[in-house]
């Protein structure tokens, strides 16, 4: 059999499904999951299967998936289409390896992941699949936010003895992002500081008390307290509808091209080692001043 007849029984489907007019050379480099699965069956083979793939468990795994998502993020922030493609792929392919691995131990498959995504989805927009009303977006949200904790609630025994409007925020989030969840969450029984300017004058105490944990000298204790000032940025943030990761990541951004420009501008790394810090503070400004020029232009 050639490689055609062999692709052709292999992806044995009709033009149709993938639209009227394409022919058999372009359905054949067409894939879908099922050609994924069963490329992660393979790997996972303990016969003849990679021996990395198979050594791996949900523990191992689970950092590669927080990183892919990261690497979306990333492709989506430089507005690289192929890259985020790629990325999506890589994403996807973490789904696909941990649904394998819970096949294997007789949990759930990859098809039961899809049925309780579209039952969920289902369940979760009303005002699409029912007859509920929604205002705009950030009314959906909150819906959105209340429907997953009542469900979570309920999951873990309803609202007895024990249970807390914090159950369903994931230990394993990013803590910027957890520390949002944390104080939205409080936020809907009142519990929170209510306005911006409210939350600057708590950010001041809290800072009087950073000084004061500087000055005794205890990591623990200077640790908490930085600790409590992040806490209460990310409230500002939430307060002010910013994303907080998203500012710092501009802020990182925005520190990276400033330090390659003084970098740039004092030639090599071993100047900069023999400049003072007040020199390279003129470097900065220059670049900092370039930077807003780029920008009203």
């Amino acid at each position: 059999m050639n490689n055609y007849s062999a692709a052709k029984q292999r992806f044995g489907r009709t033009a149709a499904s993938y639209g009227r007019g394409l022919c058999w050379e372009r359905e054949i480099s067409k894939q879908d999951i099922n050609d994924l699965l069963d490329i992660m069956a393979q790997l996972r083979n303990p016969d003849s299967g990679c021996p990395w793939d198979c050594a791996q468990d949900f523990a191992s795994i689970a950092p590669y998936t927080i990183e892919e998502a990261y690497e979306v993020a990333d492709a989506i922030q430089h507005g690289d289409m192929e890259e985020l493609r790629d990325e999506l792929g890589d994403l996807l392919f973490q789904v696909v390896f941990h649904a394998r691995m819970a096949e294997e131990k007789g949990a759930f498959d990859f098809g039961d992941t899809v049925a309780a995504i579209c039952d969920k989805m289902t369940r979760r927009h009303p005002h699409v699949f029912g007859d509920t009303k929604i205002a705009d977006a950030e009314a959906q949200a909150d819906a959105w936010e209340r429907a997953k904790a009542d469900e979570r609630l309920a999951k873990r025994g309803g609202t007895g003895p024990g249970a807390s409007l914090l159950d369903d925020v994931p230990r394993g989030m990013a803590e910027l992002q957890r520390a949002v969840k944390l104080q939205k969450h409080a936020a809907r029984v009142g519990f929170d500081w209510g306005a911006p300017e409210l939350v600057l004058e708590k950010f001041a105490e809290e800072m009087l008390e950073m000084r004061q944990a500087m000055s005794s000298g205890t990591v623990e204790e200077m640790e908490d307290e930085l600790g409590d000032l992040m806490f209460v940025l990310t409230n500002l943030a939430r307060q002010l509808k910013i994303d907080p990761a998203k500012a710092l990541r501009r802020s990182n951004a925005k520190f990276e091209l400033r330090f390659r420009a003084v970098e740039e501008a004092a030639g090599s790394h071993a100047a900069l080692q023999d400049m003072s810090l007040d020199e390279m503070e003129a470097l900065w400004q220059q670049a900092k001043k370039k930077q807003h020029e780029g920008v009203k232009r």
